[in-house]
């Protein structure tokens, strides 16, 4: 379109209306749009780990890229590193006391 077809069109707009209407819509449920993120293993037990990236990929034995892989989706850990990952998921705690020791 023209700019002047477009400030036409938006001469007739009754925007005020426009949006009475939407609110409408969205308290009646209408129009619902629903994002579903699938997040990778390797991230959340990272994240309820608490570690870096770095931290996390040291403690795993793998590469800050390789982790990068797995937590973009662009690769899947196959193995201990899965088995490890499961454990980081449900006993962060323990996986950041092992940070700690390997560390000291």
């Amino acid at each position: 379109m023209t700019e002047k077809q477009l400030l036409a069109r938006d001469a007739k707009r009754d925007i005020g209306a426009e949006l009475l209407l939407s609110v409408r819509q969205m308290k009646a449920g209408k129009g619902k749009v629903v994002a579903r993120v699938n997040v990778p293993a390797a991230t959340t037990a990272r994240l309820k780990s608490g570690l870096s990236q770095a931290e996390f990929a040291n403690l795993l034995g793998v590469s800050v890229r390789t982790l990068q892989d797995w937590e973009q989706g662009r690769r899947e850990p196959s193995g201990a590193a899965r088995t490890l990952i499961t454990i980081a998921e449900q006993k962060p705690k323990l996986l950041k006391e092992v940070f700690k020791a390997a560390a000291a």
